[in-house]
């Protein structure tokens, strides 16, 4: 069932699940940053002086790591690669269409009971284009660089100890993940400077946690795909980098 990552692009090759966890992936990251736009969190305590305050979109944004981690195990780092690249392809449509909408006239019973201040309040973020931007960029850091340590301390460990490699990899994405998006978000003025060290720390403990958390699962979800698709991919030999032939855009 070893398999090494060239396989996957082999003529004929198909799987039963991966357009599905795809097809999850990308809802999970496009609702996650809607709620990140809507909503802030304050949790009403501190942690070392720290006020515990956090986006909406960090009750739910960690499970694209869950899913980054499982794609990677199973299927190797170029299928993973095609999967975050689509999922970047669909934030950045998602944030287009609700620009536009942002731009377009609103009907005069909408503007009575919502109104154009509603709409820019909770997804001006997303739509004028600091939630969104903040989020394609720690998002695409984030998520390469979690597939690539995961990937790269899976043929080093031989395969072992796969706890390691998922909670290893998150700390290093989501550390990422978390400061790029606050401090552009911050820049872009759509959270105040003094929420950033409250927002990285709290997304940052807040996500890990959830991935340390979720480890049963991702062994449960990684040994049943890993039976079902026949397949245990080891990206040896392989080049590590967000751009490259076998993947749907690049």
């Amino acid at each position: 069932m070893v398999s090494s990552s060239s396989q996957l692009s082999a003529p004929g090759r198909s799987f039963k699940y991966l357009d599905l966890i795809m097809a999850v992936f990308v809802t999970v990251l496009i609702v996650s940053n809607i709620a990140s736009s809507a909503k802030i969190v304050d949790l009403g305590f501190s942690l070392f002086g720290v006020p515990l305050a956090f986006d909406g979109g960090t009750l739910l944004f960690p499970i694209s790591y869950v899913f980054g981690d499982i794609l990677t195990e199973v299927y190797g780092f170029r299928a993973s690669r095609r999967v975050i690249w689509t999922g970047f392809a669909a934030l950045a449509l998602a944030s287009a269409v609700l620009f536009l909408l942002r731009l377009l006239p609103g009907e005069a019973l909408w503007e009575d009971y919502a109104g154009s201040a509603a709409y820019d309040a909770i997804l001006g973020g997303m739509s004028s284009g600091g939630i969104a931007l903040a989020s394609l960029a720690g998002y695409w850091v984030g998520e390469f660089s979690n597939s690539a340590v995961l990937s790269r301390l899976k043929v080093l460990m031989r395969g072992k100890l796969l706890w390691v490699r998922t909670i290893g990899s998150t700390l290093v994405g989501e550390l990422l993940d978390s400061l790029i998006f606050v401090l552009i978000a911050s820049i872009a003025g759509v959270f105040g400077w003094e929420l950033f060290a409250s927002l990285v720390v709290t997304n940052y403990l807040f996500k890990c946690s959830i991935e340390a958390l979720m480890t049963p699962v991702t062994y449960l979800t990684v040994g049943r795909l890993k039976k079902a698709e026949g397949i245990d991919t080891y990206d040896r030999g392989v080049k590590l980098s967000p751009f490259g032939a076998g993947c749907v855009f690049f």
